[in-house]
């Protein structure tokens, strides 16, 4: 069965890709104050931080594999300040790949050495993977405090779960604090390679080919038909592939109100823009179901509100992703075409005819002349389906609104007003690269 009968039949709702720029935003959750990762939060004491990190090599060396064994490091902060010092650890997880982690992709563990007896979990948010570990018994807010001149060790025990992205050869963990509680260079992060998945890796290309105009449309400038070509290679990706088209105007046309349509079980269906003007279009299946080419057919025209007055010069571009959390493209292609407005055309209504004298009439038998004023304009017929020859999609479009999903942890509101209510998480998001500090 070809992709093009694959593509998911149930509508979803779906968020927007997001900027690379995160901005902070206070959520209030049954009572609960939560921020997302945004920001550092302030220091919980006065005066300068002065904490260090300390990893250690991994044992056993070697690559990780997917639903394999693990690999454990030391983690060690030490205080060289001459006041104990408190300390609330975070480790972020980073991947070589444009795809978001699960909590299940990686197996995280935190064993205390020198130092109180120790609880972990996982967090996440818009694609990050994040390891926190506190005082057992206490709220996850809760942090150690490093004595002044000491040292705290903890053994860090990672793996990688069966679901682990088969686009990425590495697993990177940064190691921080929820809180300025470092010096300065005080962070610290260590890399683990991840054992190639079985076959060959997956690739991507795409492309346009030009279709002409629409069906109906008189010619291609009024309503452009395209073909976007997918072409893949190796094994199936880890997830569904997201794709965004984006229609280009020069800088000086305010208001183009571009319409997108794709054939979607054999039929035109209107693909609405996001906030940003964009338009996403139906998930394309991880594995294109054994098929190295799949398509999408695609019209793009003009609405009625465009200003827009004369054929001009537009680009689309797609750009496909691997998740819709994080603005990474593994293949993007552009092609280049003129679009106009249709004109309507329209009659003049007739001007209503003097009314000529007549001659009198009996009492009781009176008639009124009533002018009729006719007016017309010509209709715009609808695009409708192709004969046939074209090639289709089934299933349904994505809603192309925008929401938020902070993803948060309850029990981080502690920490919240322990550090004077300052962010407690730190954006995971980045594009082509992992979140610094």
């Amino acid at each position: 069965m070809s992709a093009r009968t694959a593509v998911t039949a149930a509508v979803t709702t779906r968020r927007t890709f997001r900027t690379a720029a995160a901005t902070a935003v206070v959520a209030a959750v049954a009572g609960t104050v939560l921020m997302p990762l945004s920001a550092y939060a302030a220091p919980a004491t006065g005066g300068a931080p002065a904490l260090r990190i300390e990893l250690g090599a991994p044992v056993p060396s070697g690559p990780l594999t997917r639903g394999g064994a693990t690999e454990s490091f030391d983690l060690t902060v030490t205080n060289p300040g001459e006041k104990a010092a408190p300390f609330h650890p975070w480790l972020l997880g980073n991947l070589g790949s444009p795809i978001a982690l699960k909590k299940t992709d990686v197996v995280f563990k935190v064993d205390e050495v020198n130092a109180p007896d120790t609880a972990s979990f996982i967090g996440q948010q818009d694609g990050g993977w994040q390891g926190l570990f506190y005082p057992a018994g206490k709220d996850a807010s809760a942090g150690f405090e490093v004595p002044a001149g000491g040292k705290l060790k903890w053994k860090v025990t990672v793996g990688l779960g069966k679901g682990y992205p088969v686009n990425s050869n590495a697993f990177e963990l940064r190691a921080r604090t929820l809180a300025k509680e470092l010096a300065p260079g005080g962070d610290a992060s260590i890399e683990f390679k991840a054992a190639p998945a079985k076959g060959p890796a997956a690739k991507l290309s795409t492309h346009f080919e030009d279709n002409g105009s629409c069906d109906g449309a008189k010619d291609a400038s009024l309503c452009k038909q395209l073909n976007l070509w997918y072409r893949h290679e190796g094994v199936a990706f880890s997830s569904d592939l997201v794709t965004r088209l984006t229609v280009k105007f020069p800088g000086d046309v305010k208001n183009p109100d571009t319409q997108v349509r794709v054939m979607v079980g054999g039929k035109w269906t209107d693909v609405h823009p996001d906030r940003n003007g964009d338009f996403m279009l139906p998930n394309m299946p991880k594995d294109f179901d054994g098929v190295s080419a799949d398509t999408f057919a695609l019209q793009v025209k003009l609405g009625p509100k465009t200003q827009v007055t004369r054929p001009t010069l537009v680009t689309l571009q797609a750009g496909v992703a691997l998740d819709e959390k994080k603005v990474e493209y593994i293949s993007t292609t552009a092609t280049d075409f003129k679009l106009a407005p249709a004109k309507q055309a329209t009659t003049k209504p007739e001007q209503p005819k003097a009314e000529q004298s007549k001659p009198a009439k009996p009492a009781g038998s009176t008639t009124t002349q009533v002018s009729q004023t006719a007016s017309s304009s010509a209709a715009v017929s609808p695009v409708t389906a192709p004969a046939g020859g074209t090639p289709q999609a089934s299933g349904s479009l994505a809603h192309t609104g925008s929401d938020s999903n902070t993803g948060l942890y309850a029990g981080l509101a502690a920490v919240l007003v322990a550090l004077g209510g300052a962010a407690a998480w730190l954006g995971a998001r980045r594009r082509g690269g992992a979140a610094r500090a």
